[in-house]
């Protein structure tokens, strides 16, 4: 017997993703199968970061086992290399007891990491210290004329004008021996996995988001922020809100400002995420707002598992031109 395909489920940021993968679980349950949520969303981690981050509530908790919720303090650091460690560890016990995991959060990387082909090498520091050393001397055209001569394939997909995701391919060259395209991310699970993504107009998205920031502000997000202020470490803080209500404590800001910026680039960042994942053949599109949408992700959950669905197995050129230097770990 097959082991069931992990749900992933991503989409923008207020698209309802909780409320879907929970909505599945219990479908699932209702069908004789157990299922429990994995977060992939970075800053829900993090203990106490509750408004800002839009976590599931202690009754969406209740309803349905989450995990990798609440696992470190606000000053430690996440990288996705550690998550994707935790993630992999937690499917892989999942499913060691029969429970199928339901992978959900808007952060993509982190999405990804944990069911696709993508490995983040190390750094070392004095490798790194003697390119940034020779870039000065030489300049960057030079350490791009080795970057081409090494790996010209990844040579192929990068700015020759900016040293830095240069002087990274190098790095990782000396200290793996290997290729930098090697450890770029391919569409290629390796953990087998059906994709669902959340769908909105634009008009839809905008007006969730500014309901959801209205709501932030009536639920304490200010007074959340005050409280952790002493304990953001320098992850932590870069949390889409969390700076503009520390202006906002420092009198730099009203509350109307600092909480319409937070609106504002939480849409900035919904155009992103769609970018992001709209660049993946696999992922099935359904309308957040369907009220079928239920039922059109268990169709789509049944079709893959019975081998209907065959995964699209590519390259990601686009998407690497795009992050290359997330990938490399930077």
């Amino acid at each position: 017997m097959t082991t069931p395909r992990v749900v992933s489920i991503v989409g923008p940021t207020a698209s309802g993703k909780t409320g879907l993968g929970i909505a599945i679980a219990k479908r699932l349950a209702e069908q004789g199968e157990r299922a429990e949520i994995v977060n992939a969303d970075a800053y829900q981690m993090y203990r106490g970061m509750d408004i800002g981050t839009a976590k599931p509530t202690a009754e969406e908790q209740a309803a349905v086992p989450h995990h990798l919720i609440d696992i470190i303090d606000p000053e430690e650091s996440m990288s996705v290399a550690r998550f994707q460690q935790l993630a992999r560890a937690t499917i892989a016990d999942l499913q060691s007891r029969g429970i199928r995991p339901i992978l959900v959060g808007g952060s993509g990387l982190y999405a990804r990491a944990a069911i696709d082909d993508i490995s983040f090498p190390g750094t070392d520091p004095e490798i790194r210290k003697k390119y940034e050393e020779r870039e000065k001397t030489e300049g960057s055209g030079a350490l791009f004329d080795e970057l081409k001569a090494k790996d010209p394939e990844a040579a192929a997909r990068m700015d020759p004008h900016n040293p830095r995701r240069t002087i990274r391919a190098l790095e990782v060259i000396e200290l793996t021996g290997r290729p930098y395209s090697a450890s770029l991310p391919r569409y290629r699970y390796v953990i087998p996995s059906v994709q669902i993504g959340l769908d909105l107009s634009r008009e839809d998205l905008d007006r969730r988001i500014d309901l959801r920031t209205k709501q932030m502000m009536t639920n304490g997000f200010v007074e959340e922020v005050e409280r952790l202020r002493p304990r953001l470490g320098a992850t932590a803080v870069r949390a889409l809100g969390y700076q503009q209500i520390i202006d906002l404590l420092d009198g730099i800001w009203d509350e109307y400002d600092a909480f319409g910026d937070i609106a504002q680039k939480t849409k900035r960042l919904a155009r992103k995420q769609m970018g992001w994942f709209g660049r993946d053949p696999r992922i099935h599109w359904l309308q957040a707002l369907n009220p079928k949408l239920v039922d059109n992700a268990m169709a789509i959950i049944a079709h893959a598992d019975a081998g209907d669905y065959d995964p699209i197995d590519a390259h990601a050129d686009e998407y690497v031109q795009h992050h290359l230097g997330d990938i490399a770990g930077e």
